[in-house]
């Protein structure tokens, strides 16, 4: 068992604001191009990711993380290069895991609302048949996919970094998805999580502590450690 487990989510993102935007106006296309995992974080971003680093300074020496695990995506391991920079520490170097990744969109990967309506028709109602727990996008996974991959990499965790305290920084999917694996929740207790502590938020610490011989939920969804917006 790690004795602390860290959840962090990616500071803002470009493809946050940009699909933000077109989905309310409806738009075709949004104003972000490329792979989902080159997308970079905004100005907003990467100050989020500075006073993550900035937080950690404030951690006695006896709390500082041992363990650094990122997604392999390019907002997430900024986040972590520009927090440690920040943080002036000397931290551990981080490492990725590719079952960090954010929730694979298949076909649908950097779409709008508006062109996934347009280009597959269809899609809303096999979602609807399937449920959003099972439905996965054409080429892509669902969030019991999610799952299966978060629970190997908590039994990875656990047998490699027992006792030691870990820093995961990867996206919202992710870290709601570990609180269900962590918790053992099912869908409804997930969806009840999300309407209780709305959505992950850009740069927010969610913590497992670890010292009871099981994780049990300390903090979650905490955002106090950023500037206001």
């Amino acid at each position: 068992m790690v004795a602390e487990l860290i959840l962090v989510r990616h500071g803002q993102s470009l493809a946050n604001v940009a699909f933000a935007a077109a989905d309310a106006d409806d738009l075709m296309e949004a104003e972000v191009s490329g792979r989902d995992a080159e997308v970079p974080l905004t100005p907003a971003g990467e100050e989020q990711a500075a006073a993550l680093g900035r937080w950690l300074a404030t951690l006695p020496g006896e709390h500082r993380p041992q363990v650094v695990i990122t997604s392999p995506y390019l907002r997430a391991r900024e986040t972590w290069r520009i927090a440690a920079e920040s943080s002036g520490l000397d931290l551990p170097e981080p490492r990725t895991d590719d079952r960090l990744v954010d929730r694979l969109m298949g076909e649908l990967e950097l779409l709008t609302h508006a062109a996934v309506a347009a280009r597959y028709p269809g899609e809303a109602a096999r979602r609807a048949e399937a449920g959003e727990y099972e439905y996965a996008p054409p080429g892509g996974e669902s969030f019991a996919d999610i799952r299966v991959r978060l629970r190997s990499f908590l039994d990875d965790l656990h047998r490699d970094h027992g006792g030691q305290r870990v820093v995961v920084v990867a996206h919202d999917a992710v870290v709601l998805m570990m609180r269900a694996v962590v918790e053992d929740l099912e869908w409804d207790q997930v969806l009840a999580v999300e309407a209780e502590s709305g959505s992950v938020r850009n740069a927010s610490i969610s913590r497992f502590d670890g010292s009871s011989g099981r994780l049990t939920l300390d903090s979650y969804n905490v955002i106090d450690h950023l500037p206001s917006p």
